[in-house]
C-alpha cells in the first residue's frame, strides 16, 4: 500500500507539470529563434528583415498599449497560430507549424474559458505578454 500512495503521488506531480504553465524563458527562446529576425530582439520591430522588406514589422512591446492596457491572449495566440494574418498589411508571417505541435497546456483566454494550447505556442504568449511596456 506504501508504495501504490507513492506511486500515485509521483503521477500527480507529473500531470501537474505536465499541465503547467510555460515560463517567459521559455517563450524567449521561440522568440530569438523564430520572431527577432523581424521584430528585432528587443520586440519593437527593428529587425534585419524590417530593412529589406521596407513595412516595419510591429513594435510586440506596444501590444497591451494598443488594446487598452490589456494583453489580448486569444488575439496574440491567432496571430502566430496562423488564424489571424489574412488581414496584415505588407509581408505576412511566415507560418510557424513546430509551434502548433507537442503537449498541450490549459491556456486562459480572456474569457474564462481554458483553452487548451500547444505548449511552444503558450510559452510565445506567455513570453511576448512578459516583454509589455506600460
Amino acid at each position: 500500500m506504501k508504495y501504490l500512495a507513492g506511486i500515485v503521488g509521483l503521477g500527480f506531480i507529473a500531470a501537474c507539470t505536465v499541465d503547467a504553465m510555460p515560463e517567459p524563458y521559455e517563450g524567449q527562446a521561440l522568440y530569438d529563434d523564430n520572431c527577432a529576425i523581424c521584430h528585432g530582439a528587443s520586440g519593437r520591430g527593428d529587425g534585419a528583415v524590417s530593412d529589406v522588406t521596407g513595412t516595419a514589422p510591429k513594435d510586440l512591446t506596444q501590444i497591451a498599449l494598443r488594446n487598452g492596457g490589456v494583453f489580448p491572449r486569444a488575439e496574440v495566440l491567432s496571430m502566430i497560430d496562423g488564424y489571424h494574418r489574412e488581414a496584415l498589411p505588407g509581408p505576412n508571417m511566415p507560418e510557424f507549424g513546430a509551434l502548433l505541435r507537442g503537449e498541450q497546456v490549459p491556456v486562459e483566454t480572456g474569457d474564462g474559458v481554458m483553452t487548451p494550447t500547444p505548449r511552444p505556442l503558450a510559452a510565445l504568449m506567455i513570453y511576448l505578454e512578459s516583454i509589455q511596456d506600460g
